[in-house]
């Protein structure tokens, strides 16, 4: 039996102690309910809870609800489909949308019996890295309620960093689970493109679009991944490359891998704390056994603007379909069907959305489509080639910044669009390849966490949660305090 309260505890301890009768389903979720009630008002990691819960919970305790999660409560981001349970996107262009059924990642947590606590806070959209650009307001990093927690996941990394939820759902198109994940001091994962059913997911970038979770630990991240990864036919992109033996994978050690540091990066721009997070990172897996050198991604500065020109002409097609007539919210009925989709996208889009709206829609257009989309996708063909050369080398993965500063003040960037896009830039990278990477603790500058990221070759997570679990155990992460 554990000393640690259960909100202290992560998904795999508290599964174990309702299977072992320590205390119930229906116990554990009332720690949360509590907990949230207590610190949700300051932190608004919360969008809204899940009324069903508890009976849901109870299931557990009648067992009727079985599986490797039975009885563990799970946050659930807001872009991720929930039978009958708002989805909006953190958007008044979805408010009151209720889809008919789950995200096929949340009907397989469902099924290995995790309990739904609530929806989280996001940028609108998943479009920011802040969580400042909800419509609902901007959720507050729990280690410092004056700086963001990143976005656009940053409600699920809050939830979960400050024990109002032991693991979460996120999604990363551009670093949206593992930036966040770096401000709150917790793990985030990646997956491979295709790893993952993307079903249910409200699209952003398609091509770039992941769901991936948030955890407190290397390990409850791999159990999560377990669960939820897996060909789905539901989406034609989800892929048949076997998938599991990820919880295994964590107790293996990291001896033997080969790790390529991206020396080259912790240079201009990164912030001394995060450089040095990243080599404690790289001296705890050369201490665990794996061998460390340098390499080179010669391509990696272009990865924001080719990152958002390929996000944002995705995005221009894919938002085109909220007009006030399938989902959501109506502004306005007008004269005519132009009238009424002008106003209701008028006033259900925040200026963030229309800004990339915009931009796609730009370099979509006829006689630009060559000069700008068609250009960054040969420049993403090199952006991928890097890792590539650098794993036909023998490299098994590569060690590199999650963020290039710790959690940054509220309100600092959203005047600055280029310098919030910034904040991307380590990460967005490895969507363009469609590899899996995760973020791990590693440390603290100014007081604040910082994350040290791991990219490995696609569909081989395994070797991903076995360094990650090598610097967890030489660094392992902190608690934050909660507010006097």
């Amino acid at each position: 039996m554990s000393a640690l309260p259960i909100h202290r505890r992560g998904a795999g301890a508290i599964a174990r102690a309702i299977a072992g009768g320590e205390f119930s389903a229906v116990e554990a979720l009332r720690a949360f309910l509590a907990r949230i009630d207590a610190l949700d008002g300051g932190l608004r990691c919360y969008l809204r809870l899940n009324p069903a819960a508890e009976d849901e919970a109870a299931a557990v305790d009648r067992g009727l609800r079985r599986g490797p999660l039975a009885g563990v409560p799970i946050a659930i981001k807001d872009n991720l489909c929930t039978a009958g349970l708002e989805t909006s996107c953190a958007s008044k262009v979805l408010a009151g949308f209720r889809p008919r059924r789950d995200a096929t990642a949340v009907a397989r947590l469902r099924g290995a019996g995790a309990v739904v606590l609530g929806k989280t806070n996001l940028d609108e959209f998943a479009m920011g890295s802040s969580t400042e650009n909800s419509a609902h307001g901007p959720t507050r990093n729990p280690w410092d309620r004056t700086r963001v927690p990143g976005g656009s996941s940053g409600g699920s990394a809050a939830a979960v960093a400050a024990g109002l939820a032991p693991v979460a759902l996120g999604s990363d198109t551009g670093g949206s689970v593992r930036q966040p994940a770096a401000f709150c001091g917790i793990t985030g994962l990646k997956p491979t493109y295709g790893r993952v059913s993307r079903s249910g997911l409200v699209a952003f970038g398609s091509s770039l679009d992941q769901v991936g979770p948030l955890a407190r630990s290397v390990e409850d991240a791999a159990r999560i991944l377990e669960v939820v990864a897996g060909t789905d036919p539901a989406d034609a992109t989800s892929s048949d490359v076997p998938a599991g033996g990820y919880v295994e994978a964590c107790a293996r050690g990291a001896a033997g891998l080969r790790i390529g540091l991206a020396a080259s990066l912790l240079g201009d721009g990164v912030d001394p704390g995060c450089a040095a997070g990243v080599r404690a990172a790289a001296r705890a897996l050369a201490k665990a056994g794996a061998s460390v050198e340098e390499v080179e991604l010669p391509h990696a500065a272009w990865a924001i603007p080719v990152y958002y020109l390929v996000a944002t002409s995705e995005a221009s097609s894919n938002l085109a379909r909220y007009d006030g007539v399938r989902f959501g919210a109506r502004a306005g009925d007008g004269d005519d069907l132009r009238t009424m989709f002008r106003a209701t996208r008028g006033a259900g889009f925040g200026a963030e959305v229309k800004r990339r709206i915009l931009l796609g829609t730009f370099a979509l257009s006829a006689g630009y489509h060559d000069a700008y989309y068609g250009r960054a996708m040969r420049a993403r063909t090199l952006l991928r080639r890097d890792f590539e050369s650098a794993f036909a080398a023998g490299i098994d993965a590569i060690l590199l910044p999650t963020t290039p500063t710790p959690a940054f003040p509220l309100g600092e960037k959203v005047d600055d669009p280029l310098a919030m896009y910034l904040s991307d830039v380590f990460t967005a990278t490895i969507n363009l390849a469609g590899l899996p990477a995760i973020s791990v603790p590693a440390g603290a500058s100014q007081g604040l966490p910082v994350g040290a990221q791991l990219v490995a070759r696609a569909f081989d997570e395994g070797t991903l949660f076995r360094a990650a679990a090598a610097i967890e155990a030489a660094l392992p992460p902190a608690f934050p305090p909660d507010p006097a």
